[in-house]
């Protein structure tokens, strides 16, 4: 070897203890790997560190996150892909593919089987207690018949390598499968940061697979239609696999929905867009079984639809996969898969199984009892990790506790051979390290068998000598190559349909109702996020100065801007409720507040909290060079320790730069998304902050008449913190005064960020939205903005400046700005109510109780 090989694959070989993926028992290299170690030398060691650290950033800029409850590095954990591949020859591959696709259709069948004849309890192949026992046992969906080929649409099956070499079953996966998005953004990442390691070695392509899973969707259609109403359920941002929930929208082109975005109406799922109920087809679901269904199944539940399961019956719509399929993700199968597959298909099975004992049974509940501590216990319908005992692990009394569940509930254990995943080489501290690895395998149903994906996901162990591999406990992933002998003619080419030349582009009649809203919320935000942070800017930079000068009267206009800022972004006590004589007295220390503080209502933190709330709802939207942005902003504002009392300087810098990617971010939304799918609906809620903080900043600054020095400061804050200084001096080239001001900032029809023109444009958006069938007239939001336009249209500019002698205030101007005020707030409460109301709920007659425990 080199000096880089040695390095590179220093301690690997010194410590083999089971069956690892490159050695064989000789300690030569397996041959299948011998390409890909000989590219792995020849780039040495520190050019894969630097390239595992643009893979980490690759990971990162493209937002790959696996959410952990919990977890210190946050909720978006940053998905971890290390750069070595697992990779298994081909001929290896076959015998497993083949295994996997006997093990989805002997599961298919006892899918229809516990929900149908019940042959197998009934000829005594499985006791009736695994079936009746089991959490995943659902009894509404008993007798359930489907249009479908098969039940079960999609199986995935954890793999590893056991102590003879060949790949065995671990788990089942049938409820909603994850991990699928994971393993292709896997195989774009590696494809991308390392091509010349791909190069020399023939991978097989994953392309179609992806056009069987979306003509596997397609062809799930109860009606007979070229293009189907396919959605994704998923339970929202907070899930573990949101990220996948949002890549699969994306790379599939079906809306992604949430379960308050359908209703049951008349028999048929229907999905809530602006315009009217569109009826669904496919629902392909990320949510649990008993979360599917509160009028049936969970009554707490806000996951899924009220009145599904009565829709399926009807064969109206199809669930993929079917609800109830849990009772598949069943360790208590296990010791009878065997007899199961005879009985089936008359035939042995193709992948070996970890060695299983059912509990229930007395000589098999002896034989753990007596040998406790060298078995894997697991609770048939465990609901979490927890629920997994390593027994060696276990010291007496937890031994003695566990036995006494077990002879208590018996039927709910099953015990397995323990034993040790297979090891293949990752690349750790810029070296190679033998970790354990499992494997995720997906098939989908096509015509009367299963396709199944040539490769998968990986999951490897976190430490050396750990011996869970698990996402949650901190696991890493690799990408997984099925290589041959002989390059593929195919061409990657995710084409979904090649009969179709021209089909209906999408619009806004196609966007789910929760998706709008958080469209429109998006824009709110962001408008108010990036006014804020201009206000507070100015605010901050008047403060600068103020140390360099004893001009009373520019102490006098930061008094009056001070309150301002309290006012407008209603961020109260501050400066103007209770103990303000404090706040004054240490005006830093509430700017600090008011920026960072993210549970007070109204503060910059809180903002920007709620604008990241709405961009995870939608970034099956977004593009990868918004991601980029918003991590950008998300990373700059996590420098910042919020505890800390910053500087001034530091306070400008900061808001300086979240400026300036909050304009880059609202610069690039145009360019993901169209105006009539949805934008318009962002548009909307940008202007209506906009116009909505214009209105609030004018009333707070501009409405009480000072004298002359102190005018001209007020007008001057006014100006800077709308970004308008410069456009007044270009227009005007006059000194500041309260009747070009006005003009400019409220009158203009021209100028962008006018009050008139922010106005207009809401006006003619909100006309562009889809009216209700039965509304034959304009719709109560269309009635209050053109209220609204009516209203600044007879603005006078003589009126508006008079000034009160006794109060010093601008009579006309405030109350004309008040009444814009209130119009504008009724027309977002309208906005609301006619597109996104989703108060509609249904409850059950009868308490369900589904323990989660």
């Amino acid at each position: 070897m080199t000096t880089d090989s040695n390095v590179l694959f220093q301690n690997y070989f010194s410590k083999k203890r089971d069956y690892d993926e490159v050695l064989k028992d000789n300690m030569s290299v397996n041959p299948d790997w011998d390409m890909l170690l000989q590219n792995l030398t020849k780039l040495g060691s520190e050019e894969l560190i630097e390239r595992q650290n643009q893979m980490n950033w690759l990971m990162d800029e493209n937002g790959v996150t696996y959410n952990v409850y919990n977890d210190p590095k946050g909720l978006h954990r940053t998905w971890d892909l290390n750069i070595v591949p697992f990779l298994i020859h081909q001929k290896e591959w076959q015998d497993v593919e083949k295994g996997i696709v006997q093990r989805a259709e002997i599961l298919n069948l006892v899918l229809k089987d516990i929900y149908g004849k019940r042959e197998l309890i009934k000829n005594g192949i499985i006791p009736h207690e695994i079936v009746f026992a089991h959490r995943g046992f659902l009894r509404q969906c008993d007798q359930i018949q489907y249009n479908t080929t098969k039940n079960l649409l999609i199986h995935s099956a954890d793999l590893a390598r056991g102590p003879d070499g060949r790949m065995w079953v671990v788990n089942d996966r049938t409820q909603a499968p994850s991990g699928m998005g994971y393993a292709l953004e896997n195989r774009v990442a590696t494809k991308r940061v390392l091509p010349d390691i791909l190069s020399n070695i023939n991978v097989k392509k994953s392309a179609s697979f992806f056009q069987d899973y979306s003509q596997m969707l397609k062809n799930s259609s109860p009606r007979n239609v070229s293009n189907p109403n396919i959605v994704i359920l998923t339970p929202g941002p907070h899930n573990e696999t949101y990220f996948e929930h949002t890549y699969m929208s994306s790379f599939l082109g079906y809306p992604l929905v949430k379960g308050n975005d359908l209703v049951v109406r008349n028999g048929k799922v229907w999905m809530k867009s602006l315009k009217k109920l569109k009826q669904v087809d496919v629902i392909l679901r990320r949510v649990d079984d008993v979360y599917m269904d509160p009028l049936e199944l969970r009554e707490d539940s806000y996951l899924g639809i009220a009145g599904l399961l009565d829709v399926i019956r009807q064969q109206n719509v199809t669930v993929v996969n079917p609800i109830g399929s849990g009772i598949l993700e069943n360790s208590g199968l296990i010791p009878f898969m065997g007899n199961i597959c005879k009985y089936f298909l008359n035939e042995e099975l193709i992948l070996p199984q970890i060695a299983s004992w059912w509990c229930g049974q007395t000589k098999e509940r002896h034989h753990v009892l007596s040998n406790l501590s060298e078995f894997v216990v697991k609770r048939i319908d465990r609901s979490n990790r927890e629920s997994i005992f390593f027994c060696e692990f276990l010291n007496e009394k937890e031994l003695a506790t566990l036995k006494q569940e077990i002879n208590a509930r018996p039927y709910n254990f099953v015990a397995q051979e323990k034993i040790s995943f297979s090891t293949a080489p990752d690349f750790v501290n810029g070296k190679l390290e033998p970790r354990k690895v499992a494997c995720r395998t997906f098939a989908i149903a096509k015509d009367d068998s299963y396709s199944v994906m040539p490769g998968g996901l990986v999951r490897v162990a976190a430490e050396r000598e750990n011996l869970r591999v698990s996402n949650q406990r901190g696991g890493i992933s690799k990408d997984f190559w099925v290589i041959t002998d002989q390059p593929e003619d195919i061409v990657q080419n995710y084409s979904w349909d090649k009969s179709t030349k021209n089909t209906t582009i999408s619009d806004i009649n196609d966007l789910p109702s929760h998706t709008a809203e958080n469209l429109f919320w998006s824009g709110r935000y962001l408008g108010r996020a990036l006014i804020t942070s201009r206000l507070l800017r100015m605010s901050l930079n008047r403060m600068s100065s103020l140390k360099y000068s004893n001009n009373k009267t520019e102490e006098e206009s930061l008094h009056y801007i001070f309150e301002a800022i309290t006012t407008i972004t209603h961020t109260l006590p501050g400066f103007v409720g209770k103990g303000k004589e404090a706040v004054f007295k240490n005006p830093l220390k509430e700017f600090n507040s008011l920026i960072f503080d993210e549970k007070r209502m109204g503060s910059l933190g809180q903002t920007l909290m709620s604008f990241t709330n709405s961009y995870y709802s939608l970034r099956n939207l977004w593009s990868k060079d918004m991601w980029r942005v918003f991590d950008g902003i998300k990373k700059l504002w996590n420098k910042y320790d919020k505890n800390k009392e910053h500087s001034i300087s530091a306070l400008v810098k900061l808001l300086d730069n979240i400026i300036t990617k909050l304009i880059a971010f609202m610069g690039l939304i145009e360019e993901s998304i169209l105006v009539d799918q949805g934008l318009l609906l962002y548009f909307i809620g940008l202007q209506m902050e906009q116009a909505s903080l214009t209105i609030e900043k004018c009333r707070a600054l501009i409405v009480v008449k000072h004298d002359e020095q102190l005018e001209y400061e007020m007008l001057e804050a006014l100006l800077t913190s709308h970004e308008s200084l410069n456009i007044y001096r270009y227009s005007y080239r006059s000194y500041l005064n309260i009747d070009n001001v006005i003009n400019l900032i409220i009158l203009d029809k021209k100028y962008t960020r006018s009050l008139t023109y922010q106005l207009a444009r809401i006006q003619k958006d909100i006309n562009q939205l889809p009216q209700s069938e039965s509304n034959n007239g304009m719709s109560k939001c269309q009635l209050l903005i053109a209220e609204i336009n009516n209203i600044v249209q007879s603005l006078d500019i003589d009126t508006l400046t008079k000034v009160n002698n006794n109060t010093f205030i601008r009579e006309s101007l405030e109350y004309s700005l008040s009444k814009l005020s209130d119009l504008l707030h009724k027309t977002s409460l309208s906005v609301s109510d006619t597109y996104f109301n989703h108060s509609y709920q249904q409850t059950q007659l009868v308490n369900q109780n589904f323990p989660l425990q």
